[in-house]
């Protein structure tokens, strides 16, 4: 038979596991099915120096394994494993994991969303070590030093206008011959005296032992291989939500992003979602732990009406 809990939430992330201890306070028992990479995005980021209360930084990882002892503390009970199916159609609504099936009068999606990686030799292993997705988490880092951002669209503008702020130079490397930015974004960044693009040039690798040194570049128009010195990489071509196992179940948006339609609930009553699995825009660790915290709220008063 299936264990039936008051609030199931997926994912453990700081929305995942903000809305943990929000609903732990509020006497709900919630089960958390952490996955298997538990702890989300900021266990693949080094330095945190933008997250409250940690006035000389934090490690990513230590930052989310602080987060879930505070759950801990308050009897939270996690599962650490991924959900490989829900049915949000019937009530109470279903979660599979492997091995046990899991029941719940609501369900928060806090599965969050993953960056789009280059895929290249060695990008995940200099990951938090000079290679970054998100300029205004890491950018103050690189004061004083040379880095390049890879795309073409308005959140690579973005990134490099924000990098400018720190950076000496900053190169945009764009496979075409043209962004397929917003004209106003791009202009901005062209018109910038910090920035220089490579147009129709491919990143190929990222160079580095321990940091990152350069790039291996492939000018697609001369069909020329170079290296080319930077001190950092930021990969800007664009974000994927963790939502194919809620097709069909909840209404998802053109890009797959989980549409919110009264505060912090889904289409379906009793279903909600916190974080980057619905917020593309802002997408932070302390954004994230808001929507936690009010999804969690959102659960707690759905439940005392119903």
């Amino acid at each position: 038979m299936a264990e039936t809990r008051k609030v199931i939430i997926l994912g453990s992330g700081s929305a995942g596991l903000t809305a943990a201890i929000y609903a732990a306070r509020a006497q709900l028992r919630p089960l958390v099915v952490a996955g298997s990479q538990r702890g989300g995005q900021l266990t693949l980021t080094t330095d945190v120096e933008n997250f409250p209360g940690f006035p000389n930084g934090v490690q990513g990882p230590e930052l989310m394994d602080l987060l879930r002892q505070q759950a801990e503390r308050f009897e939270v009970e996690f599962v650490d494993d991924d959900a490989t199916a829900v049915d949000f159609a019937r009530r109470p609504f279903r979660v599979t994991v492997p091995g046990r099936t899991l029941d719940a009068e609501a369900v928060i999606i806090a599965t969050g969303a993953g960056t789009n990686w280059l895929n290249l030799p060695n990008e995940q292993r200099l990951i938090g070590h000079g290679v970054s997705s998100c300029a205004p988490c890491d950018a103050f880092f690189f004061r004083g030093k040379e880095v390049a951002v890879v795309g073409g669209g308005d959140s690579a503008m973005e990134e490099a206008l924000v990098l400018t702020k720190f950076a000496t130079r900053v190169t945009i490397i764009h496979r075409r011959d043209k962004f397929r930015a917003s004209k106003i974004m791009a202009d901005r960044a062209l018109h910038h005296d910090k920035v220089g693009v490579r147009w129709n040039t491919v990143v190929e690798d990222v160079l580095g032992d321990e940091t990152v040194t350069g790039l291996r570049l492939y000018d697609r128009e001369r069909r020329a291989r170079e290296e080319f010195r930077v001190d950092g990489l930021f990969v800007a071509i664009g974000h994927h939500p963790n939502t194919e196992l809620f097709r069909g179940q909840v209404d998802l948006d053109e890009q797959g992003y989980v549409r919110l339609h009264r505060h912090t609930m889904t289409s379906v009553a009793g279903v909600f979602a916190a974080g980057d699995v619905h917020d593309h825009r802002y997408r932070q660790a302390v954004t994230a732990a808001g929507w936690g915290c009010m999804a969690a709220m959102d659960v707690e008063r759905y439940l005392e009406g119903h």
